[in-house]
Parts: C-alpha cells; structure tokens; sequence
C-alpha cells in the first residue's frame, strides 16, 4: 500500500542567534507555528541548527528542488542527503534528529493502546515511518487478546520492488510476544497502492502459518505431554 507521510506536532526549539529571532521570519514561526512557515522556511530553522551564522537558503532551496518537500528532505536516506552539494554530516544529523523525534511521537501514540480506538494515530505513525522510504519494508503490529498494540517491529527491509518476508519467523516473533493478533504493514516506494500477486501470497501464507501454530497450541493445552 501506499502510503503518504503526515508530519505532526512538530516544533523546532532555537538558540537565541537563529533566524527564528529575524523579524517577520520568527514571529510568523512564534505566532502561527509550523503550519504559518512554508516548506523552505521550516527547513532553514533545522538547517540553521546545523550551519550557524551562514545564509542556508540555497542549501534549503537545493533539497526541496532534490527531493520535493520537506517531509521528503528529512526522511531521505543519509547516502542520498551526503551526495547535495553543502550536506555534510551536521545537516545529516539535524535531520535525522528532526526525522527520530517525528516518529517518536507517533509511535508514542499508538503504543500499549487499543487499536480500534487510535486507528488514526496508528495510520499516521505508519504513514510517518514508512511513507518517502525508497525500499519496500515489511512491519509487523503485534497485538494482545484486547487489541492493545504491544510491539512494532521492522520484520526485513528489500528493494524497491520487493521485500523478502518468512511466515514461519513472524509466526515464531508472534509466539516470543505472546501476540493474539497481527498487523501487518508494506509500503511501495513505486506509488502504486495496489496489492501486488505476491503481497497477496505472502498474506495468505503468513495467515495460515498463525493459523497452524494456533492449532497446535490447542492440541498441546488440551493433551499436554505426560511427564516420564
């Protein structure tokens, strides 16, 4: 599925000698939050961060012509940010600071809550995590007997058209955690949202690999093995 990133909540905190104090440019920020900041302001505040008392406009300007947006510039993979002319390994940081605190946040949400009661906090966190990746990757939401989320994993990361996944792993991962229920989650970095013949497969697969532990554990709680 495809999915597109959704940046909540985010607020930069700013030494006294940012632009953010410059007149026009700060107030607006100061005022009306992210939201009152276009995409090339916001990213000079974070780039500021990381190139004190130097003009970061050009730089701002050259990533969202790279990469298209802001939310693209700060989940871009540091080997993609490294080859922009003027990143160096400060802006990397401060970006993927900025990138970790995002996601933070949403997991932070979703975590140890029902799933039908934040369903929406839970697509955002996945739209955060997942959206701009340029490989497939495959996450796994394990759920307790209430529906409550207990543990997100990153289950394998692939390439831009596939992502290798093993039903029996995440069946073992589900038993580790004592899952009652699974969700789980794929993106496509080509933007085509729909199931491809071997998503469906491997759905199918992982559903019946958990439906032939479940058996099992019936079968072993109702005739456990005698003790010799």
């Amino acid at each position: 599925m495809r999915l597109r990133l959704l940046m909540r909540c985010l607020r930069a905190a700013c030494p006294a000698t940012s632009p953010i104090t410059a007149p026009g440019f700060g107030r607006a920020f100061a005022t009306g939050g992210a939201g009152a900041l276009p995409d090339y302001e916001m990213l000079e505040l974070v780039l500021f961060r990381a190139i004190p008392r130097q003009d970061v406009k050009p730089l701002a300007r050259l990533l969202l012509d790279t990469f298209g947006d802001f939310n693209r510039v700060i989940t871009a993979a540091p080997a993609r940010l490294a080859l922009v002319k003027g990143v160096g390994e400060a802006v990397i940081t401060e970006l993927k600071i900025v990138e970790a605190a995002a996601q933070r946040m949403m997991r932070a949400r979703v975590m140890n809550r029902p799933v039908l009661s934040s369903w929406d906090a839970l697509l955002d966190y996945c739209h955060t995590t997942m959206a701009h990746r340029e490989t497939e990757q495959f996450r796994i939401l394990f759920l307790d007997r209430k529906n409550v989320l207990i543990a997100d994993e990153e289950q394998a990361k692939g390439t831009v058209d596939h992502v290798p996944v093993y039903p029996r792993e995440v069946v073992k991962r589900a038993l580790e955690l004592n899952a009652s229920a699974l969700i789980l989650v794929h993106n496509h970095p080509s933007g085509d949202p729909t199931p491809s013949d071997a998503d469906i497969s491997m759905t199918h697969q992982v559903q019946e690999a958990a439906q032939r532990a479940a058996k099992r554990a019936a079968r072993l709680k109702d005739n456990p093995p005698r003790e010799s």
